[in-house]
């Protein structure tokens, strides 16, 4: 599996309840969201995958949406979270800790690029 490509799902699999983080702390507007996640970086791949994304967290009931217009700027749609929504990143939170204590415990275990082999 290549290395990009490996990067790229373990993001994919994570941006979901990430957005859900941050809506735990109010609602917001899909770019809003964008902007908050490229801040720290590294997360999102596209800005593209996060509109499909909050359209499934919708269709799953962990949030809702509603249009607002703010003074003589356009309509935005803001998205909120749904008690189901809390509940999804709450459960995310316990288990990621458990996950990357997991996968860092599999890392120590890869052996370094100085092995006898290499160096004969």
């Amino acid at each position: 599996m290549a290395q990009n490509t490996a990067s790229t799902q373990l993001r994919r699999g994570v941006i979901g309840p990430c957005i859900l983080v941050l809506l735990c702390s109010g609602p917001r507007y899909g770019l809003q969201l964008v902007r908050e996640l490229d801040e720290v970086g590294g997360l999102l791949t596209s800005q593209g995958t996060i509109y499909p994304l909050l359209n499934r967290l919708q269709e799953s009931g962990f949030v809702t949406s509603q249009w607002e217009v703010e003074s003589d700027e356009r309509p935005k749609r803001y998205y909120q979270i749904t008690q189901a929504g809390r509940e999804e990143a709450e459960t995310f939170k316990r288990d990621w800790g458990h996950f990357t204590q997991s996968v860092a415990t599999l890392l120590d275990q890869l052996p370094t690029k100085n092995t006898d082999e290499e160096t004969k």
